[in-house]
């Protein structure tokens, strides 16, 4: 199997939109959306309407390759916010 160039970077994941109740993470500073099915950690937005106990639709592309410090919930690059 050839390996792919360090430099080369993996296709923009499609967009998704989900539901839930924003909620602080269990590391200082991460933002965490509970949904229905599932538990996204919130990156890229300091939108005013993400705060703990908000019920918000977020619209977003999930990116589970993205390092971060939370440990907790799936990276969700966010686009746009809706209260």
């Amino acid at each position: 199997m050839p390996s792919t160039p360090f430099s080369q970077k993996p296709a923009p994941q499609t967009e998704i939109t989900v539901v839930g109740v924003v909620e602080a993470g269990v590391e200082h500073g991460c933002t965490m959306l509970r949904t229905a099915d599932e538990l996204y950690q919130l990156v890229g937005s300091a939108d005013p309407l993400i705060k703990t106990g908000a019920r918000l639709t977020v619209r977003g592309r999930p990116n589970p390759n993205l390092i971060t410090t939370c440990q907790q919930g799936i990276p969700l690059q966010v686009v746009a916010v809706q209260a």
